[in-house]
């Protein structure tokens, strides 16, 4: 029995892939469209929320993965940096998700599709919980002793925010960072398509280890080196934890382990 599905012909852009690309960029569109007529973002009602936020609801975990950045629309003329976004997933869908899509087939490759998906953001919703709960050890902590240096260190390595000038009694301090811990922890929110899309990438340099791709379209590559190399760099993004970094560095990386976890298990099921 042959291991893959094996379609009468190669298509370019096969189902699955065709409306995922299809869909991604309605919701891009119509995230645009209603922000600028309504005033209305509709990541906060799709976009993935920490599950201990009011916002949360559970179909996050799979609405997040249809929207992208749009706040450069309204920050920049052009909104660059929010179209890149888009622009190098969907590429990404393409050229790894089509090959994937003709030799499984159309239902797994959506199965896996959407369980690399949700399988990211699981993992940034269990990241993010040791990264509030850090921030809750903290603020117990200051709690016990406040005085206006911890607060100022606090406020500027949690909140991003420079709280000298702040004169009140030492009860307020507390009262203040609370109220940030609150607003951070429900504005934290994770939209894109990159976590599926990392295990996509990783079947496909599992299932086509030898390919050549080229980076930068001149640096052959092969396919298997690439998906390490990839990798290692989200490892080390998200163990860095830079400042300012809003990349879900760990959701990608939870994309390429459920993936993997998935293409380990489809490879026992034919061996039984």
């Amino acid at each position: 029995m042959n291991e893959y599905y094996r379609p009468p012909t190669f298509s370019l852009f096969p189902p699955v892939v065709k409306n995922l690309l299809i869909a991604n960029v309605l919701f891009y569109i119509a995230t645009i469209v209603i922000r600028s007529t309504y005033h209305h973002d509709i990541s906060n009602d799709l976009g993935l929320h920490y599950f201990k936020a009011g916002d949360f609801k559970i179909y996050q975990l799979l609405g997040y993965l249809f929207l992208h950045d749009t706040s450069s629309f309204f920050e920049q003329p052009l909104g660059v940096s929010s179209l890149a976004h888009i622009v190098f997933n969907m590429f990404a869908l393409w050229m790894f998700g089509n090959a994937l899509e003709n030799i499984w087939g159309w239902k797994k490759f959506l199965v896996f599709y959407l369980i690399c998906g949700i399988g990211a953001g699981i993992t940034q919703e269990v990241v993010q919980y040791f990264y509030f709960q850090h921030i809750q050890h903290a603020l117990d902590v200051f709690s016990t002793a406040p005085n206006e240096s911890d607060f100022s260190a606090i406020a500027a390595k949690y909140f991003g925010i420079k709280a000298g000038g702040l004169e009140s009694y030492p009860g307020e301090y507390l009262s203040f960072l609370q109220k940030e811990y609150v607003k951070t922890l429900n504005e934290s929110v994770t939209i894109g398509a990159s976590g599926a899309i990392f295990g996509v990438l990783l079947a496909f340099g599992m299932t086509f280890p030898n390919t050549l791709l080229y980076v930068y379209f001149a640096i052959p590559v092969k396919a298997k080196y690439f998906v390490i190399i990839y990798g290692l760099l989200e490892l080390f993004s998200a163990a860095s934890n830079k400042p300012g970094d809003n990349v879900a560095h760990y959701a990608h990386l939870g994309g390429m382990v459920f993936g993997f976890l998935m293409l380990m298990y489809w490879r026992s099921q034919r061996r039984t």
